[in-house]
C-alpha cells in the first residue's frame, strides 16, 4: 500500500473512532437530560434547585409567563399542591369492601392533575391540540390558561393565588356558587398554595441571575 493511502486510511479510522465517541458522548446527554426532565425533582420545596436540577422547565416557565402575561411561581405552586412534580400522577383508587381497589375518583392526570373535559375544552379554546398532560411545559401552558379563565370569569387578581387555586379546584362555575365555603381542607389547600408561590417568588428573585444559560445551556436549548 502506497503512503498517501496508508495516510488516508489512518486519517479515516482516527475520525471515526472520534465521532463515535462524540455520538456516545452527545446520546449520553440527551438521556440524562431526558431522564431529568421525567422525573420528579430532588428538592421540591426550593424552586431554585427545581430550575438548577430542571433547566427546561425554567425556560418552560419563563415561555408560558411571558406568553400569558401572568406570574410563573403560580402555576409552580399550584402543580407542587396538586401533584408535587409527578408527571403521570392519578388519584388514589377508591376501595371497594375498604381493601379491593376500585374505581378512580376523578380522570385527573398529569403535573397540573387535569381532568379530561377541562383539557379538552383548553384544547378547544388553544387550537393546540398536540398538548399532554404529562409534559410540564404543556401543564404549565395549561394552568396559565386557566388562570386566565378564571380572572375573565370571576374578575380575579392576577397575583391572587388564593382565589385563583380555588377557582382551579372548583371551576369557574363552582367558584361562583362559593361551594368552596363548605370545604375547610380546599381552604387551607388554597392558603398552602398562596404561601407556597410567594415563597417560589422570594426565592427566584434570590437565584435566577444564576440560572441564566452559559454556551453549553445555548447549546441544549436552556
Amino acid at each position: 500500500m502506497r503512503k498517501s493511502a496508508r495516510v488516508s486510511t489512518l486519517g479515516y479510522m482516527i475520525t471515526h473512532v472520534h465521532l463515535k465517541r462524540i455520538s456516545g458522548l452527545l446520546l449520553t446527554v440527551i438521556c440524562l437530560t431526558l431522564q431529568a426532565c421525567a422525573s420528579q425533582p430532588s428538592r421540591p420545596n426550593d424552586v431554585c434547585s427545581i430550575y438548577a436540577e430542571k433547566r427546561g422547565w425554567h425556560k418552560s416557565a419563563l415561555s408560558a409567563q411571558k406568553k400569558w402575561g401572568t406570574s410563573m411561581h403560580i402555576p409552580m405552586a399550584f402543580m407542587y399542591q396538586e401533584s408535587t412534580f409527578r408527571a403521570k400522577a392519578k388519584p388514589p383508587r377508591k376501595k371497594l369492601l375498604g381493601f379491593i381497589p376500585w374505581r378512580r375518583p376523578s380522570s385527573a392526570f398529569g403535573f397540573a392533575q387535569a381532568i379530561d373535559g377541562t383539557w379538552r375544552q383548553y384544547h378547544r379554546a388553544t387550537g393546540e391540540y398536540w398538548r399532554v398532560r404529562h409534559d410540564f411545559a404543556d401543564a404549565t401552558d395549561f394552568v396559565h390558561w386557566y388562570m386566565r379563565e378564571a380572572r375573565r370569569v370571576n374578575n380575579i387578581s392576577a397575583d391572587d393565588a388564593y382565589n385563583l387555586y380555588l377557582n382551579y379546584h372548583e371551576g369557574t362555575a363552582g367558584f361562583a356558587r362559593k361551594s368552596y365555603q363548605k370545604k375547610p381542607w380546599l381552604l387551607r389547600a388554597a392558603e398552602n398554595v398562596q404561601l407556597r408561590s410567594q415563597r417560589y417568588r422570594d426565592q427566584y428573585s434570590q437565584c435566577k441571575d444564576s440560572l441564566k444559560p452559559g454556551f453549553f445551556g445555548w447549546l441544549m436549548g436552556w
